[in-house]
């Protein structure tokens, strides 16, 4: 069995409020809390780069994990937001970290569903292959986005997690993953230039097409409330278990509303799901292992707890784990 050995996260220092979006684009705290449940999300200094997210929440789960970078097999790391377009972040990440010659890779336009989909691969690379996997989610989303949409900027902030993945005793076990693909909906969630399709060139770096973030709210509502509480329904079924085993479900924390309408569906009390979008905003990859890193922490998982991941992203991807601490 794939067993958790460490979890970690990081958030940058800076913080930015609802005031102080209101005092760049038309809105204010009521309307976006009121919409989205967010109040603060943290973005990254300007001397800090994807990279530096990502190194800070690798160093954190490590440690929790006993070990070090020496240690590690493989890396694995989900972002939509890479430190450069080639080589990959993971690559960066061995070096930063000083790890040995190991596989590194980056798994990246899943969107908020990549961290997921990033455990599923490194369960079964532990399977064919015993192995010590660092599984990072990492998102610096805050130069992507445009400060002038007021619709999807105040949505959005920078942070990073992880954990340590292996064989043997850990802090908790991966029961399974389950996780799914409808590309026919993956124009309701794009950001179109920068590819073969639409290259980033100077017409695009002048009318700001490169931050242009297409999102279809009401579609992306629809499909997201109903893909996270099916797939929660799904992982629980692959390991034989119900809902009233499940002392904590940690959903992708996108906004309030969905996480409301997915606690809803799958029939949980507001005390067993973890809420934290308040704080950090859609962190994109970052967001549930960030979470989950958080929870350990607040002491709100025990020994014996049986914990659901949850989360969608563009794509349309979808995911959901079982974990058993």
């Amino acid at each position: 069995m794939t067993a958790v050995l460490g979890f970690g996260g990081y958030a940058p220092e800076r913080i930015m409020t609802n005031d102080d979006w209101a005092a760049l684009v038309d809105t204010d705290d009521e309307w976006i809390t009121t919409r989205t449940g967010i109040r603060r999300r943290h973005f990254a200094a300007d001397d800090e780069s994807t990279l530096d997210l990502a190194h800070e929440a690798a160093l954190v789960a490590i440690a929790d994990a006993g070990m070090t970078a020496a240690d590690l097999d493989e890396i694995i790391v989900a972002t939509d937001t890479p430190e450069v377009y080639t080589p990959d972040t993971a690559a960066l990440l061995q070096d930063r970290l000083g790890a040995g010659n190991i596989p590194t890779y980056d798994l990246g336009g899943s969107g908020c569903a990549g961290w997921i989909q990033a455990l599923d691969v490194a369960r079964a690379r532990i399977a064919f292959e015993p192995k010590v996997v660092l599984v990072v989610g990492v998102e610096l989303i805050s130069r992507l986005i445009s400060w002038a949409d007021r619709s999807t900027a105040v949505l959005f902030g920078d942070a990073a997690g992880a954990v340590v993945l292996g064989l043997g005793a850990g802090r908790a076990e991966l029961l399974d993953v389950v996780t799914g693909t409808d590309g026919s909906k993956a124009s309701i969630l794009t950001l179109e230039t920068g590819g073969t399709r639409k290259p980033f060139n100077a017409e695009s770096l002048a009318s700001g097409a490169y931050q242009f973030l297409a999102m279809d709210g009401r579609e992306v509502f629809r499909e997201a409330v109903g893909r996270m509480a099916d797939t929660v329904g799904g992982v629980l079924r692959r390991i034989d278990r119900s809902v009233d085993d499940v002392a904590l479900v940690i959903p992708h924390q996108a906004n309030k509303r969905i996480i409301d309408a997915v606690r809803k569906r799958v029939g949980l009390e507001p005390d067993r799901v973890y809420v934290n979008v308040q704080e950090y905003g859609n962190t994109g990859s970052a967001s549930v292992p960030l979470a989950l890193w958080e929870a350990v922490g607040a002491g709100r998982i025990a020994a014996g707890d049986l914990v659901i991941l949850t989360a969608f992203g563009a794509g349309f991807h979808w995911a959901a784990a079982a974990v058993q601490f």
